[in-house]
């Protein structure tokens, strides 16, 4: 049974594949839920003669991975060796060399920044140089390691499709969820306010935050607890959920709540729990998803269902688990997403990350931002939904704790001397996300989040004051995208101001070693794939119009056609060798052999001028035998074979050159015996 894929999935496979043929290199970031692996499964089936390398991060997920494909299509595919990245890194030259593969399928890409993980690969890509590899992940960027670009790193920005989660539920490839906010662990904070307001000495502000702290506890008091949240909101009280943890103390703790939270729903829930080092958590595993009893079923785990592996028929998720990495929310998340869902999944989130950098709020604004997008570019009809249900269940709490966050907590112009003491201990105030002073003071956090305020991606106050103070010790405003389009663009201003033209050949790069006409290169194939969005705005293609941007690259036909008519000058032909490359760099044999095949459209203007120097799309036979016939019309008429170098008949054909050819082909030992045969049939000399 053939593998079957979704329009979206379609739409990226057929554009990978032509970035695979063009470049060697290609990744899809597309969000957990959408079926990714399914792309990388229908080169597999495709190309069943080649060896394909699938790199995985673990056993698990691959082995979850074969389960839905075996499920959904019927397929087993035997051309498939899946390694782990752990597993590659162990493997000496000897391993690696007995590989051999025809294309290299790197899953969950991004984890290839890790520094161990990083050498085997690297090690992988030196051996095989020139072997296609295809990447797939949720996220191109690794957030707690400097925001690292991975797609840039390993693939050169080869993205043959990106779609964000926003766009997916937007698209409606994914449904749009319902999202419930509340707290159920809080008390270790209220202490540690409590404890702050004791120590403080000024009475009047110790007074005024003692009066927060206890509109606080009112206001979580007051709230509903979290039994009767889950009941309200949980409609398939049969179904399966997910609940993240942070550790393993963490399962076991909040196994010893369930009862406590679900006696409403169900007073004998089935729970498991799975870790990611855990050699029993299978068995668990596999009986959450077998189990289909009429109880509601709980999965515990700690980062075995971060990424990679999904679950059919989860009906929500619960999260327990705060985070500063967008990706692992967005991945969490994503368990209760499938492109093949039917019903709305509920998504909990008990932790509402309000002090950290993912929250509903930047997936609402992502929501907002894919469907404008989409607008903007035209798509406005794949736009199924522009929101999602939102229940804030504590939404007056958490007002209240960030209040006594800004007021207990380390002041702006604080974090602002640590960041100034950053820069000139170290030149620069590039600081990772995930970076800590040795106090414990999140500064890269802080950092960060002064960037989404400015962009309006977070609330907060940035007074004008305040961005002075931080353009003054050379804060970077700009993300990574950017940062990358500001590069190409000054580079293509320079090009233009000495050129007059952004007529750039592929292989130019600027005096300081820039690839400016790859990068040009890529521009093209963004706006064809998608009109707009990403790195490639409706702004920057004004600006890139007010040079001259050519978004359409000179054609084949003009670079190659001036090349084919000196070779028939020469030759007195258009048997091209497959090999054959003009002095200028231009494999001509390669474009005729394409044009000979059909891989390239031609017009039938374009076709006449071929065949007339000598082209027959039908083979090289075709147009040997035509040339034979003309030359033994010649024989025929004169008895003779004894032709000039220089001669040509009526209609222009160069007899003497083609006769010369046949003498090098049979002297070199290339001109096959029927063909000698044939012509000394009628003279040849």
């Amino acid at each position: 049974m053939s593998i079957k894929l979704f329009d979206h999935n379609r739409a990226a496979y057929d554009s990978a594949l032509a970035m695979l043929r063009l470049s060697g290199k290609a990744v899809i970031i597309h969000p957990t839920g959408t079926g990714k692996s399914f792309i990388g499964f229908k080169l597999a089936e495709e190309h069943p003669k080649d060896r394909v390398l699938w790199l995985s991060p673990s056993e698990y997920i691959v082995k979850t991975q074969l389960e839905n494909l075996k499920k959904e299509s019927g397929a087993e595919l035997k051309n498939i060796t899946f390694i782990t990245y752990i597993r590659l890194m162990l493997m000496d030259k000897d391993e690696i060399s007995a590989l051999s593969p025809d294309w290299i399928i790197m899953d969950e890409f991004h984890r290839c920044g890790a520094e161990k993980w990083s050498g085997g690969v690297d090690s992988l890509l030196a051996a095989y140089p020139k072997c296609p590899i295809l990447g797939l992940s949720a996220t191109n960027v690794r957030y707690l390691d400097g925001q690292r670009d991975m797609a840039a790193e390993l693939f050169d920005g080869n993205i043959a499709s990106e779609m964000t989660l926003g766009e997916a539920i937007v698209r409606g490839i994914l449904l749009k969820p319902k999202y419930v906010v509340a707290l159920y662990d809080y008390e270790d904070q209220l202490n540690s306010y409590q404890k702050k307001i004791s120590m403080a000495k000024n009475t009047e502000l110790r007074n005024t935050n003692q009066r927060k702290l206890d509109a606080l506890r009112r206001s979580l008091d007051s709230a509903d607890g979290i039994d009767e949240i889950l009941y309200k909101h949980i409609t398939d009280k049969r179904g399966k959920y997910i609940v993240f943890c942070s550790s393993v103390e963490d399962v076991v703790s909040l196994r010893k709540l369930a009862r406590q939270w679900f006696w409403k729903i169900d007073d004998e829930p089935h729970i498991y729990s799975v870790y990611s080092y855990f050699d029993e958590s299978d068995d668990e595993f596999r009986a959450f998803k077998a189990d289909d009893s009429g109880h509601i079923k709980l999965l515990y785990c700690v980062d075995m269902l971060n990424e990679g592996v999904h679950v059919d028929n989860i009906s929500g998720v619960i999260l327990c688990r705060l985070t500063v990495s967008p990706t692992v929310y967005k991945q969490q998340i994503g368990r209760a997403l499938s492109a093949s869902k039917t019903n709305e999944a509920v998504i909990f989130d008990f932790v509402n990350n309000f002090k950290n950098l993912c929250s509903v709020s930047s997936l609402e604004q992502e929501v907002r931002d894919a469907a404008e997008s989409l607008r903007t570019a035209g798509m406005e009809k794949y736009i199924v939904t522009d929101g999602f249900t939102v229940v804030d269940e504590v939404r007056d709490s958490v007002e209240l704790f960030r209040d006594l966050e800004g007021t207990l907590n380390v002041s702006w112009e604080e974090y602002f001397e640590l960041a100034r003491q950053y820069c000139e201990r170290n030149g620069n105030i590039d600081i990772p996300v995930s970076y800590r002073t040795d106090e414990g003071v999140a500064l890269g956090q802080w950092l960060c989040m002064q960037k989404m305020i400015r962009r309006g991606k977070a609330a907060g106050l940035l007074t004008p004051e305040r961005i002075s103070k931080l353009d003054s010790i050379g804060i970077c405003w700009e993300t990574p995208s950017e940062s990358r389009w500001g590069a190409l663009y000054a580079h293509a201003a320079e090009y233009y101001a000495e050129h007059g033209d952004l007529n750039v050949k592929t292989s130019y790069k600027s005096p300081d070693g820039y690839e400016l006409g790859s990068k040009i290169c890529d521009l093209r194939k963004i706006r064809k794939r998608r009109g707009s969005g990403g790195m490639l705005t409706e702004e920057h293609i004004r600006l890139l119009d007010e040079m001259g941007m050519l978004w359409a690259a000179k054609s084949s036909w003009d670079k190659y056609f001036p090349a084919a008519k000196r070779y028939h000058a020469e030759h007195g032909d258009l048997n091209v060798p497959n090999a054959y490359v003009t002095e200028d760099g231009l494999k001509l044999g390669e474009w005729i052999s394409r044009c000979r095949r059909g891989a390239l459209e031609l017009s039938a203007s374009q076709r006449s001028k071929l065949e007339l120097m000598g082209f027959d799309q039908s083979g090289r036979d075709a147009a040997w035998d035509r040339h034979y016939n003309e030359i033994k019309e010649f024989y025929r008429q004169n008895g003779h074979l004894n032709i000039s170098y220089k001669y040509q008949t009526a209609d222009g054909f160069k007899l003497g050159q083609w006769l010369g050819k046949q003498r090098r082909l049979r002297k070199s030992g290339e001109l096959p015996e029927s063909r000698v045969r044939r012509l000394s049939e009628i003279g040849m000399v």
